[in-house]
């Protein structure tokens, strides 16, 4: 069953279409290539949340659609929970 959804390649963020528990192994699919990709979760990740499909460190951009949605505040790495803890928009 796919859990989460990358839209294209150079994404480094998924976002989940179901909850993924904390230690589970995540199926994913590349929207572009129709890819899967499986990683396992270091923490609980909501339904419509993302999760880190590789490390980021303290301002790096994270890419999502295709685009830079933000800079990092605080490190995360594959697997991880993504949202407004460690990611703010550029907007603000």
């Amino acid at each position: 069953m796919i859990q989460f959804l990358v839209h294209e390649q150079a994404d480094t963020v998924g976002v989940a279409t179901v909850e993924i528990k904390a230690g589970e192994t995540a199926e994913g699919l590349f929207m572009d290539s129709q890819a899967k990709i499986r990683l396992k979760a270091n923490h609980d990740i909501p339904l419509g949340h993302k999760i880190g499909l590789k490390g980021h460190a303290v301002n790096d951009g994270v890419i999502k659609y295709g685009h830079d949605i933000g800079r990092v505040v605080t490190a995360f790495g594959k697997g991880d929970h993504v949202h407004v803890h460690n990611l703010k928009t550029r907007r603000w």
